[in-house]
């Protein structure tokens, strides 16, 4: 990213907070309500009070503690549930109705299934998490198996591949970049949920806390408790999308294409062949010119 990229974005959250701060400051009340607001100079005071204390950072352990271990029960039941429903006509039959009759459902709204099926509140809010990043994995991972092209796996089965082979080999790294798609969905729902379950069930968590400062009517602790689950989703969707580009690597950048120059013009006869690159024409015009012709016979 180039520094002006950087400094355009910096620019962007000074700007609407400096908007905020305006609003707020001069009590603006049209249509919107500025008044009862706090300014952004007591959201800061209230934070830098709430870091120096042992209970902001109790409060951020067992939300981040809850988001990771859904998320990553979410992560491979999701994965595997999706591949199994989009390469197998079984799974699809036993598993595809299931999952299409309680897709709907919002996470939220299972709190219930949650407090009469698990013994404790923990365990509750670690199952609306899972729930809420569960359904985005599936549905990106049975999309992304779907949608490979099926001459890498006759490739892999002619070479005299099995099943695993071309699970490993060809179906998971295909599918890399639409996973990572759905987890990247999944991360930010499961934080939407997970805050929701805290407020509604838990103890502990940025979320309770959040909600105990509104019914003391303590908004500037509001406010700190909104900034930090923003802060949280960002930095874990952030270190999803760079897992998943590292995972990707191998995949062509529109970055290093431009870099490469433009793109050669390819031939007729491989712009109507679905699925061949131009490296594939090339290497198979050097077969051809290396293997010698067969004389006909007299």
């Amino acid at each position: 990213m180039t520094t002006g990229r950087r400094l355009l974005r910096v620019a962007s959250l000074a700007a609407a907070l400096g908007a905020w701060q305006l609003l707020t400051s001069l009590d603006v009340n049209l249509w919107l309500r500025f008044e009862q607001f706090p300014t952004v100079g007591e959201v800061a005071a209230a934070f830098a009070d709430r870091v120096g204390t042992a209970p902001y950072w109790e409060d951020l352990g067992h939300s981040l503690r809850r988001i990771v271990l859904g998320f990553l029960l979410a992560a491979v039941a999701g994965v595997t549930v999706g591949t199994a429903v989009a390469r197998s006509r079984w799974a699809a039959d036993l598993l595809g109705p299931l999952v299409e009759v309680v897709r709907p459902v919002p996470a939220i709204a299972l709190v219930p299934v949650a407090i009469l099926l698990l013994p404790t509140n923990e365990q509750g809010i670690v199952f609306i998490t899972f729930t809420a990043a569960f359904f985005p994995v599936v549905v990106s991972t049975r999309h992304a198996v779907r949608a490979l092209a099926p001459v890498w796996e006759e490739a892999v089965l002619t070479m005299g591949g099995g099943r695993l082979r071309v699970l490993f080999s060809v179906v998971l790294p295909g599918a890399l970049p639409g996973v990572f798609g759905g987890l990247s969905v999944g991360i930010g729902v499961s934080w939407i949920c997970v805050i929701s379950a805290e407020m509604i069930s838990g103890e502990y968590g940025v979320g309770y806390r959040t909600w105990q400062d509104y019914t003391i009517v303590d908004y500037p602790g509001v406010f700190v408790g909104m900034a930090t689950i923003g802060a949280l989703g960002w930095l874990t969707s952030t270190a999803v999308e760079l897992l998943g580009r590292r995972a990707t690597s191998w995949l062509p950048r529109p970055a290093a294409r431009r870099a490469a120059g433009p793109p050669r013009r390819a031939s007729r006869r491989t712009a109507r062949t679905p699925g061949v690159t131009a490296a594939d024409s090339a290497a198979a015009a050097q077969v051809r010119t290396t293997v010698p012709r067969k004389e006909p016979v007299p």
